[in-house]
């Protein structure tokens, strides 16, 4: 089988019963399989009834995202895979078009769509929307979002481009290269693990892609809702996981004390606002990293030793967060692409010759 659209679900019943028959219905010739991260819903129960057709994987405890994808992915052949969220709905045409798009791209190993919002139809989802970016701190966006900002689709990312990390919403990926990386960083649990596969994928020089060809629509925050203190939690710790694990340009030290201080800021922000618990897990997330921080060195150095000619397409040299919140930068298109590191035309003829 070329491709596995592989959907892994925890106690997600209700979306499975809502997008699961849409899938079916615009995959054809693609393999479909439910990866069911130990399920409390009746989920595996009603797959077994209403949809047969299904494969399923039976996973005994719950991985999160990285762990979970990690333990699915392991017992699925396929050329590629398309890591997709239950709460998607894909549109006739989605598949055969990120296909199409990878087929026509050399070095491209992983693309997502345009990704919409569910509830807005004509905006862009938080999570991916038109390809994703991340700032000198370790801060990601994307082209239709910046930080809690989501713009209307008015044609302005109607194009193919190389990106710095595609979304785990809906993520085509070649199979040998997610295998070649060992996967997602499992430690991560859920949230922001794509970023980090693409970041080691890019550091062996492979290109990250996204096409407006193919569109699908998301609900957004199906397994963990956006206000929950949980995500701020996971999203605050695994960022600077992630930065930690990959930066290679820079004082590492100098990066990671000027994100420590961008992050108390929005803590201060969310108890303005009222938002005690979130400023709590901002402090938690903090002390976690720390508690982390040795075996993430270690980790670094070994990353480092991978490296193979760095593509960082797509990584923003300034600070979002002071466009944002200092600026009032509201849209991508107000970012200089001079800060934008952009593919080189060496690596452009190399890709094509």
């Amino acid at each position: 089988m070329r491709v596995a659209v592989v959907i892994l679900n925890w106690n997600g019943k209700h979306w499975l019963q809502r997008f699961l028959p849409g899938v079916l219905a615009n995959s054809p010739g693609a393999r479909i399989v439910v990866a069911d991260n130990a399920s409390t819903d009746g989920s595996l129960e009603w797959l077994e009834s209403a949809m047969p057709e299904v494969e399923r994987i039976v996973l005994t405890r719950n991985l999160g995202f990285a762990g979970g994808y990690n333990a699915a992915l392991a017992q699925v052949t396929a050329e590629r895979y398309v890591l997709l969220n239950s709460d998607v709905e894909v549109s006739p045409g989605w598949l055969d078009a990120l296909n199409r798009y990878m087929d026509a791209e050399p070095g491209m190993v992983a693309c997502q769509p345009k990704v919409l919002s569910h509830r807005i139809p004509d905006h862009f989802e938080h999570a991916g929307a038109a390809g994703g970016f991340i700032d000198r701190n370790g801060y990601p966006f994307c082209r239709g979002r910046i930080f809690e900002i989501t713009e209307k689709d008015t044609g302005q990312y109607n194009d193919d481009r190389d990106v710095f990390w595609a979304t785990g919403a809906c993520l085509m990926i070649d199979a040998q290269a997610f295998h070649g990386v060992g996967g997602f960083h499992a430690d991560l649990f859920a949230h922001m693990e794509e970023i980090d596969l693409c970041w080691r994928l890019r550091r062996r020089g492979a290109r990250i892609g996204y096409t407006h060809s193919a569109v699908v629509h998301h609900v957004g925050g199906g397994a963990l809702g956006y206000g929950s203190p949980r995500k701020t939690y996971l999203n605050f710790r695994n960022s600077l996981m992630v930065l930690t694990r990959n930066l290679h340009e820079g004082w590492l030290p100098s990066r990671l004390l000027r994100r420590l201080v961008l992050d108390g800021a929005a803590a201060w922000k969310f108890l303005l606002e009222g938002h005690g618990a979130h400023t709590w897990q901002v402090a938690v997330a903090h002390w976690h990293f720390f508690f982390r921080l040795p075996g993430l060195l270690k980790q670094r150095r070994q990353l480092m030793k991978t490296e193979q000619d760095p593509d960082l397409t797509g990584l923003y040299r300034r600070s979002i967060a002071f466009d944002r919140f200092i600026l009032k930068y509201q849209h991508f298109s107000q970012l200089d692409p001079k800060d934008i590191i952009q593919r080189s035309p060496e690596r452009k003829r190399t890709a094509n010759s």
